[in-house]
């Protein structure tokens, strides 16, 4: 009836969902028969977090006798979540759900049962989850999307979306130097995809000239699979290719709202980490991007649009993804000459979090790069902003740096004696 189990009522608590990387589930139906309104509510909850937007979830109450009746004359779900009140015989009522359950379906039991007999009379059964009630949102989550990624599948790609508060204010610039501290210092192999298709600035920032990009793809979503997207890409360096914008203005660039997704999910596939450069605009697929992302950089100046701009959007970004990390947020170009500025810590109380960097304004060596499609490592290694966007780089990726990593000599020799 269902596939095999993958968590224990005993393990140790799973890690904060805002720093764990959930895999989003594909488009599967759900059905949940809950026994409990607070349940019923976690289910519903779930049913509106960003990796879930593909599945169909349907809750009615009723437990683990309503779930039998409906299915004496229905089809099953692609995932069944039942809820037990622990009172009645639950391994009898599985028993009969196991006569009008379809092959395939999958079953996540929540319980209040905390027993590994139990639990192992459930994965005799073929349960696919146990659930230790009460539950919140992150836990359905984390458990549907688990049924679909199994340990030796592919790891599903990471994806950063950099976007400004306001026009103008250097998120592209650092979207593609983060994205070239990714590849080169972290190892990672790395994609940036350049939404800003009318007048994108990647192609000219890594001196990059690829006659297809990311247009091709986006005017041919039927075609889009890892073969295509993989011709469309530019090779920047070893570890990072650039899905390039045409900048050009011989059309017309009106998506919809899930114009980009096909793109998204092949680039996941594909690739560890996807930098988005996501233009300054507000239309449903920019909307959507910044949302069904990993994680987010939103960049700003230290000025009063720039203020209010960042507080909207973290305000909708917080509201839209509850289970997620927070936004994250840069100012960039501080200190300009002659220029008013809100201060780092006045900027900070509004919008109650603190910057993750202040990048000075030190328009000589940000010029040079951008006029000579260099990054600001390759004009200077060691300067204060290239490191700082290897800082931010570590930040939204979670790993360390690895070029820079050394062990001692006497490591190989000590790991033996600790082993003996």
């Amino acid at each position: 009836m269902i596939s095999y189990a993958r968590q224990t009522p005993d393990s140790e608590a799973a890690p904060p969902a805002a720093e764990e990387h959930i895999a989003p589930a594909p488009r599967v139906s759900v059905q949940a028969f809950c026994e409990t309104v607070e349940t019923a509510a976690a289910v519903q909850s779930a049913g509106e977090d960003r990796r879930l937007g593909k599945a169909h979830i349907k809750i009615q109450m009723g437990g683990t006798i309503a779930a039998i009746e409906a299915y004496r004359s229905a089809p099953t779900p692609n995932v069944i979540v039942l809820e037990t009140d622990g009172r009645g015989d639950i391994l009898g009522g599985l028993d009969q759900l196991a006569t009008v359950c379809d092959p395939g379906t999958r079953v996540v039991v929540v319980g209040r049962i905390n027993d590994v007999t139990l639990y192992r009379e459930l994965v005799r059964r073929g349960v696919s989850d146990y659930l230790i009630a009460p539950i919140s949102a992150i836990d359905i989550v984390r458990s549907i999307c688990g049924l679909f990624s199994t340990p030796e599948a592919k790891a599903v790609g990471r994806i950063i979306a950099v976007v400004g508060a306001k026009g103008g204010v250097g998120a592209s610039t650092i979207s593609h130097n983060i994205a070239w501290a990714i590849a080169r210092d972290l190892a990672l192999d790395s994609v940036v995809a350049d939404l800003d298709l009318a007048f994108g600035t990647a192609g000219l920032d890594y001196n990059q000239d690829p006659p297809q990009g990311i247009a091709e793809a986006v005017f041919s979503p039927d075609r889009v699979d890892t073969a295509f997207i993989d011709r469309l890409l530019s090779k920047c360096t070893d570890h990072l290719s650039l899905l390039a914008a045409p900048a050009t203005l011989d059309r017309v660039y009106d998506f919809g709202a899930e114009a980009f997704d096909s793109i998204f999910d092949t680039l996941r596939n594909a690739v560890p980490c996807i930098v988005l450069d996501v233009p300054h605009q507000w239309s449903g697929w920019s909307k959507r991007a910044l949302i069904n992302a990993d994680d987010i950089l939103i960049v700003a100046e230290p000025d009063l649009a720039n203020l209010r701009n960042t507080k909207n959007l973290f305000d909708l970004l917080k509201a839209a993804r509850p289970n997620d990390r927070m936004p994250s947020y840069c100012l960039n170009k501080t200190g300009m000459p002659k220029r008013p500025e809100i201060g780092t810590k006045e900027f900070a109380k509004a919008i109650e979090s603190d910057p993750i960097a202040s990048i000075p304004f030190e328009p000589q060596i940000f010029g040079v790069a951008a006029n000579n499609g260099q990054m600001i490592a390759e004009v200077a290694a060691n300067h204060r902003a290239a490191e700082m966007f290897l800082q931010i780089a570590q930040r939204l990726t979670g790993r360390g740096e690895t070029k820079k990593q050394r062990t001692s000599l006497l490591a190989p020799l000590l790991g033996k004696l600790r082993s003996k």
